[in-house]
C-alpha cells in the first residue's frame, strides 16, 4: 500500500477518533495513481497533534536506516497556478508578500544555526548508528535554487499525483534532475488538497521521473487558510508589515518539510529509509519537535534583516534547555 507522510493539526480525543482519521487519511492518500511523468510513492502514518493521545513520536534518538540523505541541499518553489501571477490578497496581505516571506526565508535559512542541526545526519554509516561524527557523507548548507511560478490550471479536486507532476514540471524548469533537489508545491489562497487545515498541514514525499531517478518534494498549501491551525501567531501574537505573526505557519510548516526531506531524501521503502526514530514514519526529526513536543520552544530567527518562526529540530548529539529539540546548532 502507498502511504504518505503529513504534518497534521487539530486534536482528536481518544483512540477511536485517531483510527477514524488514519481510515481517511489512507483512503486519501493511499490510492493516488502514477504521476504523468513518472510514479509517486509515499511512506508514513497519521501525525495527530495538539494533544491527541496515540502518536507514535518518541523521546528517543533517531537512527540510521540506510538511506539517502542531501549532501547539497538544494530547495526549489513551485508557485502552481495562475492566481499567483494574478495576485490576490488575504488577511490584509498580499500574494506578493507571501511570496516574499517564503523565498527570503529559504533564501538564508540554509547557512543558518538553526539548519546546523541537520548537518549531523549523514549517510555511508552502517545502520542503526545514532551519531555520525566524523563518519560519513554529511547533510551541508543548503541553497535556494529559484522559484517558479507554474501558470498551468488547478484541477477542481487536487491530487497527490498533481502535486507530483508539479514537482516534476519544477525539476525540469530548472535544469532537469539534481540528487540533491528538494522541490515545493505551493498552490494558492482557496485551492489546496482535501483534508488541509483540517487533517494536515503538509506533508513530504518522493517520486522518480522519466529516466528513474528518485526526486524528494513536498506540499504546502496556503498555511494561513488555515490560521492558528497551521501556525498562524503560533509565535508572534501580533502582526506586522512584513507578515510575522500572519505567516508563521508558512516557516514553521514549510521549515519542517525542508528539515525532514533533506534527512530522508526517498522516504519510499523501509530499504530506502534514512533517519527516523523508533515510530517510524512520523516520528522524523521535524515531527519529534512540532508543536514544541519533546519539551521545545518555537522561535523566532534572525536571518539577514527579517525574523522567521520556526520549531525546533530533533538534535541526535545535543541538548538545549535539557530538550533534545533545539533550535540552534554549532
Amino acid at each position: 500500500m502507498k502511504r504518505s507522510r503529513k504534518l497534521f493539526i487539530g486534536s482528536l480525543a481518544g483512540v477511536a477518533s485517531i483510527v477514524a482519521a488514519l481510515a481517511l487519511s489512507l483512503a486519501l492518500f493511499g490510492t493516488a495513481g502514477a504521476a504523468a511523468s513518472g510514479t509517486e510513492t509515499f511512506h508514513g502514518q497519521v501525525f495527530p497533534v495538539h494533544g491527541a493521545s496515540g502518536q507514535s513520536v518518541t523521546n528517543s534518538n533517531m537512527y540510521y536506516h540506510g538511506g539517502r540523505v542531501a549532501h547539497s541541499p538544494v530547495v526549489y518553489i513551485s508557485w502552481w497556478g495562475s492566481q499567483w501571477s494574478a495576485g490576490f490578497s488575504s488577511g490584509g496581505y498580499t500574494s506578493a508578500q507571501a511570496q516574499t516571506y517564503n523565498t527570503d526565508f529559504f533564501g538564508g535559512v540554509g547557512s543558518s544555526s538553526w539548519h546546523n542541526t541537520d548537518k549531523q545526519y549523514c549517510d555511508g554509516v552502517a545502520v542503526n548508528t545514532q551519531i555520525c561524527g566524523t563518519s560519513g557523507s554529511h547533510i551541508g548548507n543548503a541553497t535556494f535554487g529559484g522559484a517558479w511560478t507554474d501558470t498551468s490550471s488547478l484541477p477542481k479536486r487536487i491530487s497527490q499525483s498533481n502535486i507530483a507532476s508539479a514537482a516534476l514540471r519544477l525539476m525540469n524548469q530548472f535544469g532537469g534532475y539534481n540528487p540533491d533537489g528538494i522541490y515545493l508545491v505551493y498552490t494558492p489562497s482557496g485551492h489546496s488538497m482535501s483534508g488541509f487545515g483540517t487533517q494536515w498541514c503538509a506533508w513530504h514525499s518522493s517520486t522518480t521521473d522519466s529516466s528513474g531517478n528518485n526526486v524528494a518534494y513536498g506540499y504546502i498549501p496556503y498555511m494561513p487558510d488555515a490560521g492558528s491551525s497551521c501556525g498562524s501567531n503560533y509565535v508572534n501574537a501580533t502582526n506586522n508589515s512584513y507578515g510575522n505573526g500572519y505567516f508563521d505557519g508558512f516557516s514553521i510548516v514549510a521549515g519542517h518539510e525542508f528539515i525532514e526531506s533533506e534527512t530522508d531524501m526517498n522516504p519510499s521503502t523501509s530499504s530506502t529509509v534514512a533517519w527516523q526514530g523508533p515510530g517510524g514514519g512520523s516520528d522524523e526529526n521535524g515531527d519529534k519537535c512540532a508543536w514544541n513536543q519533546n519539551g521545545g520552544t518555537s522561535t523566532n530567527i534572525s536571518l539577514g534583516t527579517h525574523n522567521y518562526a520556526v520549531q525546533p529540530d530533533w538534535s541526535n548529539d545535543s541538548t538545549q534547555n535539557g530538550s533534545h529539540c533545539v533550535t540552534s546548532h554549532t
